[in-house]
């Protein structure tokens, strides 16, 4: 049970951390990922059943999440789209191209077919249950997206990004265009969750074209928990917390799965707990901005009487 979220937890904290990039450091919601995540799914698991190697299959699924997000931005710069439009558009184009991707079918198994997952059980052998290995290979996973992420934004391209999310206007006198960081910052977010999606199709054993419905919420929760959970400006403390937000919301989820029935809690009630889990961490957000300012506020105010 607990390895099993901790693996859940892992897997999609990659998806998370591409929300985080758009939504906390770019502030450009994206709703592009309800859309990317199932093509990384659908893209590694019909390369894998036409006898692809399952590694190169992981890096053709970052590759196809790159190119949404890139079309996201772009129908935001060049056409003046607003950037939740520009994402739904992607994303509804999306479940067309995933079908497509996918052979004309809603879903693909991949019952017998050798996947990453498939290879790391064999790599562990009898040494650690099947449950175990895919925790530390996706904890390894994790943690490496995590250190190249903290790497990328300590880069003058990574700071200049951070910067354009807090005031594009600064960044725009500087000299620098916008719409390329755009195109990056987005496209570089729906990579990871591209990659996310592949890994979760050779998890689950299958690609669904639904398998990202309503992932984006997901995300944001995972997002919002983790910021409970640690405070920070520092980058690798950032992307650190993202991870452990995405294992606390998989444990929620789990609780709410098999525990909510003493409160007459069903499966259908999850995606109602996600949304008001997210409320409530922007009421808490927004409670904390006002009492720092007001802290700010008296502090200045004794300085002036003094």
């Amino acid at each position: 049970m607990i390895e099993g979220i901790f693996v859940e937890g892992l897997l999609y904290s990659l998806m998370a951390l591409g929300v985080f990039i758009t939504f906390r450091i770019l502030d450009f919601p994206d709703l592009t990922v309800d859309g990317s995540f199932p093509l990384g799914a659908a893209i590694a698991a019909t390369l894998i059943s036409h006898g692809t190697s399952p590694w190169i299959s992981l890096i053709a699924a970052f590759a196809g999440g790159v190119a949404a997000g890139c079309v996201t931005a772009t129908i935001h710069n060049k056409l003046k789209v607003p950037n939740l439009l520009a994402g739904i558009l992607t994303m509804t184009m999306l479940w067309s191209i995933n079908i497509r991707v996918l052979g004309n079918r809603a879903n693909l198994p991949l019952i017998r077919k050798t996947t990453a997952l498939t290879q790391v059980k064999d790599l562990f052998g009898e040494t650690f249950p099947n449950a175990w290995a895919y925790l530390i290979f996706f904890l390894i996973a994790a943690l490496l997206v995590k250190f190249l992420l903290d790497l990328f934004f300590r880069t003058d391209l990574g700071l200049t990004l951070g910067a354009m999310g807090n005031n594009s206007q600064m960044v725009i006198t500087q000299g620098v265009n916008i719409e390329y960081m755009k195109l990056i910052g987005v496209g570089l977010s729906n990579g990871l969750v591209g990659l996310a999606g592949a890994f979760a199709a050779q998890y689950q054993g299958f690609a669904d074209v639904s398998l990202g419905q309503g992932i984006i919420i997901a995300g944001l929760a995972s997002v919002m928990i983790g910021e409970f959970v640690l405070r920070s400006n520092r980058i690798s403390v950032l992307t650190l917390r993202v991870i452990l937000g995405s294992i606390l919301f998989r444990g929620l989820m789990y609780l709410g799965r098999y525990y909510g029935y003493y409160i007459n809690l069903t499966p259908n009630d999850l995606k109602l707990i996600t949304g008001l889990l997210i409320i409530l961490s922007l009421i808490v957000t927004q409670v904390r901005k006002k009492k720092k300012w007001t802290a700010l506020a008296a502090g200045e105010k004794s300085e002036d009487n003094a």
